[in-house]
């Protein structure tokens, strides 16, 4: 049953149940260094596979897909009612031929893109590690690693499975990981072995481990990890901290050694990730529940047909007598009749929709990979449409999940900005900062870096400049690494980028920080090594919001270097400080520039009360219970009576194009929300930078820790809100069934779609505990009705679960709401495949994200063109094709209804098989549809780029609902009944061709045929907004090849057995026949010139958005919107300095426990071993 509800829900026909972190309660023993053992425990294989189909699943899961297309189960019913003699007044094979090949191409088009994931999994698969294999270690498959085994990873590769760290060539058991792969972050994670385990640095040593381990179960919990080690009769508890997670990657650490614990799909990296589900777009859905109209009607018009036969079998005297009819078998004839009339008008239907949207989308999609708009040419990364039918999606988006690390910002630091005794410098100075002398004779603005080094040597700053500069270089937990092969260089191991750089900063500035030992650092100023004893360590957390240690300096002076946020270092500020004015207006600046600051002080503490208080603190360090909350109140004591000395700034470097693709998505009214594992401060801090928030935004910051409270202050601030509202607040989704029917499938949530409201503009955040609570039954409709007012939303340290839960919480409560996710890592998985649209940023190997995402792009500013350009023509071609295709069918299909009701119901077919009702959508309609899908714009790019707000007409299904589809359903009517009656009207009862015969069914049938043809190709003219030459040859092509090729079917086919003998001697008497030469030309203008008027009176008097910009377009209009910009500029600024406290964030974002002790065990002068 589980099984059938994962398909049900992979195809969007039942809602995804929630998705929820679970760690299986159990064990599993794996033996270390006895594979028969953990070979006999069956443990799963490590090779993987990220594909859609396999060999076994691909024919159900395939046809399972295609047949909940409405449309293709249709045609299999009319096929299979076809093949029984005497019902088909058609060929017995006219439909399940042309549907065996619309299946075929469908398949093939599932093969050709599933085809290019297995590639993907089956080079992974092959990647070669090392495995130990008795006493040495031999190159192996990752697919052949098994649990148990010993694998020796090398720097910059990728751990081939879960693996428990044994050892490593660092002291002490570290290693660095790198994590981008799981959640985008490229800062360094460390990780350690058990001091029982880190000795063992030899393949001999390895090879005698004797003992085994306990583990948990496989789960998808990625950030924790229970296991016990049993060695010599010892067991060794372990945790994250040893665990090697498949994807992430070995960085700066020559070799590490560990034992794989989990395999294959049973990695946490893996069990993160879901089956690639089977998505649908929303014009699909609507297309599902009109071929259901189609099918209503078609039905009525059999039974009307049906009835019409039997009245006249029953009562009629020309079948009586003339035709012989048994009225006492009408019952029976009756049911024949309909299944007849079934297959008569079964192509009201197309079955040509189907395929030729899905060419059309395939071609789109190739559109999107050759775009060298999209092309980052740094990494020779095109895009990629990985799954071509959702391209019509890519026009109709209403929410943007976005991660932040590695999506908006590339996580790399730069040291950009410093205030040191109330004088700034900057690495590059603005040309409105550059210095100047005032009326006053006061020196104002910014000196650059070099500057600042003459000034660490010669001013009267000098002092504070060198204290400051030696903070930088002591107050940290970085790590330094000398490369053997090149003594001089140095790199900085870190945590937090941070962090490194304002290393790399102090060292650019001459204050080289170059050795660690467990109890001192050591670094090199002036010309001469300066060794400072680290004392204490009072670590970071997000409570503190700052970070210091105590140090001896190397005059034997105790000091204390502190560095942290603004507003808890100004809070500790001694008496005397005459910077701090000067300091507060260079972070009001720092802060308007989008910088992330931090505020540097010092204090000298006398040796008595050093004394005292480092009693306090080693006793709050060995406190069993709220061990946290004594050491920081323990350093709060300390921390006391400050000296500032200045403020930095570091640049989180976006990612190039940002807060300009933010800033227009936003116009286009996408709204966007960030989702991210990064804590709250630096989340809010980006959100300035990339402009999702704005300094006019009114922010909620939702911290609460219980559930009740959550509960209460969502409540209480919906409430505000709504207050100010009145009628323009969200309205809950009411629906009848029939309702719901009509959205054809769509998710009908809980609130109807918003698409903007007037009040002042919100922002809110939340974090990852808080939602937690936010998600519950009980709260997400508060929740998710106050998110649906905010213009932008944040959510910090969130899991990649809960990131799969946000998106399931808007796709299923907002109704026809149409959800995208981007992402960069393993960790965005989940949400990209809960998205109706996955966007994965590709570009690094081995990106997960990208891998299974619909599409791929190398930077995040290429989202702007992939939606308002590629994705506004998609959904505009798509729409097209889409009412072109039921147009053109309706339009034939609908004179077999007029001629019924001309030819006493008798079921005569008035078109050939094969070379008019088989061949109009194969061969003589089949490329002018294709050719507008793939090549008509109705704008230009550069127009869809000028004007975002014209992506609201996908947001509104302008082109193409139920109204339009209705408008051309009736004109489709219009049209077929004007074409069959003016034929009827030109020929009247009997008229006479050149050999002397009367018309007879078959000549008319190719007359009215010919009509149909040029009338659907004058209108296909009609709709057409963008002229190229295939669109030429498409149309005019057709024409001409129906004029060339029909009459020389005419000849040949009659000599077929079996196959079209109607048209034996038809083709003289129709071409040679003038009322034809003449019709061909006058009926399709007299049947579209009513489009026309009608084209002409929307364009002229009730213009849409899209008209006026088709204007603006063709005559090259300049923009005269007013120039309000510079008025906006100006009160944002006001706007800016009233809330510059808001906008300030402080730049930290390392690991908030466990960095002093780490530190405290790493010596950079011990030479590593080689393993």
């Amino acid at each position: 049953m589980g099984t059938f509800r994962d398909l049900l829900e992979s195809v969007g026909m039942a809602e995804p149940t929630a998705v929820t972190t679970h760690v299986p309660i159990g064990e599993r023993t794996i033996a270390l260094n006895d594979p028969v053992k953990n070979r006999a425990q069956k443990y799963l294989h490590n090779s993987v596979s990220t594909g859609k189909y396999n060999l076994v699943t691909f024919v159900p899961k395939f046809l399972f897909e295609q047949f909940s297309k409405y449309a293709n189960m249709f045609f299999l019913f009319t096929g299979s009612i076809q093949l029984i003699d005497g019902i088909s007044p058609t060929s017995r094979f006219g439909t399940i031929i042309p549907l065996s090949v619309v299946m075929f191409l469908s398949a093939v088009k599932e093969v050709v893109e599933d085809l290019k994931r297995h590639r993907q999994d089956i080079e992974m698969n092959n990647r070669l590690c090392k495995v130990l294999h008795g006493s040495a270690f031999v190159d192996k498959p990752w697919r052949e690693v098994e649990v148990g085994d010993v694998v020796r990873v090398e720097n910059s590769q990728y751990f081939p499975a879960d693996l428990l760290l044994i050892s490593s060539s660092e002291p002490e058991g570290l290693c660095y990981i790198e994590t981008s792969n799981l959640d985008g972050e490229t800062n360094l994670k460390i990780r350690q072995a058990v001091p029982e385990t880190n000795t063992f640095l030899t393949p001999e040593a390895v090879s005698n481990l004797n003992g085994h381990i306990k583990s948990e179960l496989p789960n998808n919990s990625l950030y924790t990890f229970e296991a016990t080690v049993f060695l010599n009769g010892k067991e060794i508890p372990v945790d994250p901290s040893q665990l090697l997670l498949r994807g992430a990657q070995l960085r700066n650490t020559p070799w590490v050694y560990g034992v794989a614990v989990f395999t294959g799909h049973e990695t946490k990296l893996m069990k993160n990730s879901t089956a690639t589900p089977i998505k649908r777009t929303k014009i699909e859905h609507m297309v599902n529940t009109q071929i259901l109209f189609l099918f209503m009607l078609l039905i009525v018009i059999t039974l009307v047909c049906s009835i019409g036969q039997l009245v006249r079998q029953l009562s009629g005297t020309f079948e009586a007598e003339v035709l012989k009819r048994n009225r006492d078998s009408a019952a029976q004839d009756f049911g024949l009749n309909i299944l007849t009339y079934i297959i008569l008008f079964n192509n009201l239907i197309p079955l040509s929709l189907m395929v030729t949207m899905e060419f059309v989308k395939y071609s789109l999609g190739g559109l999107i990979n050759t775009d060298l708009d999209m092309y980052y040419e740094e990494n020779d990364t095109p895009a990629t449409a990985r799954t071509s039918s959702l391209v019509e999606e890519l026009g109709q988006i209403d929410y943007i999940f976005s991660d932040k690390t590695g999506t908006l910002t590339r996580n790399i630091m730069e040291f950009k900005m410093a205030t040191i005794g109330g004088i700034a410098y900057a690495e590059t100075v603005p040309d409105d900062k550059r210095i100047r002398v005032e009326d006053d004779g006061t020196v104002a603005g910014y000196y650059d870096f070099k500057m600042l080094v003459e000034h660490r040597d010669k001013h009267e700053n000098s002092k504070i400049i060198r204290e400051f500069l030696a903070l930088l270089a002591v107050c940290h937990t970085v790590i330094p690494e000398t490369d053997e092969s090149n003594p001089g260089k140095i790199t900085y191991q870190a945590s937090s980028p941070d962090e490194a750089a304002l290393v790399d900063g102090a060292a650019a500035l001459g204050y080289l920080f170059h050795t660690r030992r467990p109890k001192s650092v050591s670094i090199a100023a002036h010309g001469q090594n300066l060794d400072y004893d680290i004392l204490n360590v009072n670590e970071f957390n997000s409570t503190r919001k700052r970070m210091s240690i105590v140090v001896r300096d190397p005059y034997g002076q105790v000091k204390l270097f502190i560095k942290g946020a603004d507003t808890v270092i100004f809070d500790r500020l001694g008496p005397n400080n005459p910077f701090l004015d000067a300091t507060n207006v260079h972070l009001e600046e720092y802060a308007n520039e989008g910088l992330r600051t931090l505020c540097i002080a010092y204090r000298d503490i006398p040796e008595e009360e050093y004394r005292a208080w480092v009693k306090v603190y080693e006793k709050a360090a060995t406190t069993i219970n709220n061990r946290q909350d004594a050491l920081d109140a323990a350093a709060e004591m300390i921390e006391r009576d400050l000296v500032l000395l200045g403020a930095t700034a570091i640049e989180d470097k976006l990612q190039d194009g940002v807060p300009d693709t933010i800033h227009t998505l936003m116009e286009a009214g996408i709204k966007v929300w960030v989702l991210t594992g990064d804590r709250q401060e630096t989340a809010i801090n980006i959100g300035y930078s990339c402009k999702l928030i704005t300094v006019d935004m009114n922010m909620l910051v939702c911290n609460e820790v219980t559930h009740v409270q959550t509960k209460q202050y969502l409540t209480e601030k919906l409430a505000m809100v709504k207050s100010g509202m009145g009628q323009s607040a969200p309205k809950r989704t009411t629906m009848s069934g029939w309702d719901k029917f009509w959205k054809g499938g769509l998710s009908v949530g809980i609130f109807d779609k918003d698409l903007d409201y007037d009040l002042e503009p919100l922002a809110l955040v939340i974090d990852g505990k808080t939602l937690t609570y936010a998600l519950e039954e009980d709260i997400r409709e508060i929740f998710l009705e106050l998110a649906m007012m905010c213009k932008a939303v944040i959510c910090c340290r969130v899991s990649p679960l809960q990131k799969a839960l946000v998106v399931k919480l808007v796709r299923y409560g907002v109704t026809e709401s149409v959800t995208l996710a981007i992402g960069d890592g393993a960790n965005d998985v989940s949400m990209i495949q809960a998205a109706h649209v996955g966007v994965g940023i590709s570009g690094q190997e081995g990106l997960q994200a990208a891998r299974a995402a619909d599409f791929a792009i190398a930077q995040f500013r290429y989202l702007r063109k992939l939606l308002l350009v590629h994705g506004g023509w998609a959904y505009s071609r798509i729409s097209k094709v889409i009412v072109f295709c039921f147009y053109k069918n309706i339009t034939l299909y609908m004179i077999q209804l007029w001629f019924a009701l001309m030819n006493g119901f008798s079921g005569q077919t008035l078109f050939e098989t094969w070379s008019q009702v088989s061949s109009y959508n194969v061969v003589w309609t089949l490329i002018p549809p294709i050719a507008i899908g793939v090549f008509d714009q109705f704008v230009s790019a550069r127009v869809l780029d000028r004007y975002p707000q014209m992506y609201h007409l996908g947001q509104r299904n302008t082109f193409y609902n139920h109204s339009v589809f209705f408008g051309w359903l009736f004109n489709s009517f219009a049209h077929s009944a004007a074409i069959f009656f003016l034929w009827t009207f030109i020929l009247g009862d009997s008229d006479t061709l050149t050999d002397g015969r009367v018309v007879d069914n078959w000549v008319f049938g190719s007359m009215v045929y010919g009509a149909n043809l040029v009338t659907i190709l004058f209108k296909a003219c009609l709709i057409t907004d963008n002229w190229v030459n295939l669109t030429f040859f498409a149309i005019f092509g057709s024409f001409a090849a129906y004029m060339v090729l029909f009459p020389l079917y005419t000849l040949i086919g009659p000599l077929i057995p079996g196959a079209s003998v109607e048209l034996r001697n038809v083709m003289v008497p129709i071409f040679t026949n003038a009322n034809f030469w003449l019709a061909l030309i006058l009926i399709p203008v007299l049947v579209n010139l009513r489009d026309l008027a009608w084209k002409y009176y929307k364009r002229t008097y009730d213009p849409r958005s899209y008209h006026i910009a088709q204007e603006i377009q063709k005559y090259n209009i300049p923009d005269y919107r007013p120039r309000t910009e510079w008025f906006r500029k100006a009160v944002r600024k006001v706007r800016a300095i009233q809330r510059v406290k808001r906008a300030r964030g402080f730049a930290f974002s390392q690991n908030e426990s466990g960095q002093a002790s780490l530190i405290r065990q790493y010596d950079t002068t011990r030479r590593k071993p080689q393993g």
